[in-house]
């Protein structure tokens, strides 16, 4: 136990060491995540987790720039940045995580069945995956949600609409090089139903690089859930939602900077560090740069 503690250590050493950024992009992970889960107690619980009301009005504080009092400023009407900005993070979570998990379940039984099944199957499936592919994806997300009308709800429908043929094509192409593998052929001859092939079979091989994907989709996904709401198409107001605050700070333009600058900061950072992630996963699901990376920062014990 000692043992596998020392090596466990020491590999998180060598890990950290070969990839600051990553130890960069996990903190930031990290702190959202922190942040998304206490705001999502806190709103089942009924209590405040921010300095300040994120959404009740104080028009004697509006268009403050920042001070000790609100840091990053007040809006036009006068409540704490920095509040909504922290009530903004729980939001932009819980979207990306929902849109992905649809996303990924559509995309993965798609992509499954159309590469295990091949033919007729194959071609119907691929074909419309095309037809989503064949659309820019942020105008196809915005005449979805202009078509089911303006809201959070209505926008993760659209951005998961807009991401699944991405994960099936994915999984498809993932299915065709495993499917005449010998361990496939292998449960083939044993009678194996294609349900179990699969779930039991292809599925845990397909699932990681479909999950470091969808790691990388998750700043996309943020970014995407805020142009959308910039636009007007996503959250309504009062919510303290990134992009749906920076498109009220227009008409007060350029004189409060801080209205806009340090939500869409907000926005930024948090996307980065998802991606910062992400690419590190990727390069570790590759064995070729897995080992050369252990083999540069080897140490002695």
């Amino acid at each position: 136990s000692s043992s596998a503690g020392r090596r466990g250590v020491r590999f998180a050493s060598r890990f950290m060491h070969a990839s600051p950024l990553t130890v960069l992009g996990g903190t930031i992970v990290v702190v959202a995540l922190v942040l998304g889960i206490v705001g999502l107690v806190a709103d089942v619980a009924d209590v405040r987790f921010t300095p300040y009301d994120p959404v009740a009005p104080n028009v004697a504080d509006r268009l403050q720039g920042p001070s000790p009092s609100h840091f990053m400023g007040t809006d036009h009407l006068g409540r704490d940045i920095f509040s909504r900005v922290l009530a903004g993070t729980p939001i932009a979570l819980q979207v990306a995580l929902i849109v992905l998990v649809i996303a990924l379940a559509v995309g993965i039984v798609v992509g499954l069945v159309a590469g295990l099944a091949g033919g007729l199957v194959d071609e119907m499936l691929m074909r419309l995956t095309d037809m989503f592919l064949a659309f820019p994806a942020l105008i196809l997300a915005a005449a979805i949600t202009f078509t089911l009308g303006a809201s959070l709800q209505t926008t993760m429908v659209a951005l998961a609409t807009v991401y699944w043929p991405w994960y099936a094509r994915l999984a498809r192409g993932q299915v065709l090089s495993l499917r005449e593998r010998d361990f496939i052929l292998a449960a083939r001859t044993m009678g194996a139903s294609r349900a179990r092939l699969m779930f039991r079979t292809l599925l845990p091989n397909v699932a990681p690089i479909l999950l470091v994907q969808a790691t990388l989709d998750v700043g996309y996904v943020m970014l995407s859930t805020a142009g959308l709401s910039f636009l007007g198409l996503g959250a309504q107001p009062p919510a303290p939602e990134w992009g749906s605050t920076i498109l009220a700070s227009l008409p007060y333009q350029p004189d409060a900077w801080w209205y806009a600058a340090f939500p869409g900061l907000a926005l930024a950072i948090t996307a980065l560090g998802f991606n910062l992630v992400g690419d590190d996963l990727r390069d570790w699901m590759d064995p070729v740069t897995r080992s050369s990376r252990l083999e540069d920062t080897e140490v002695v014990p």
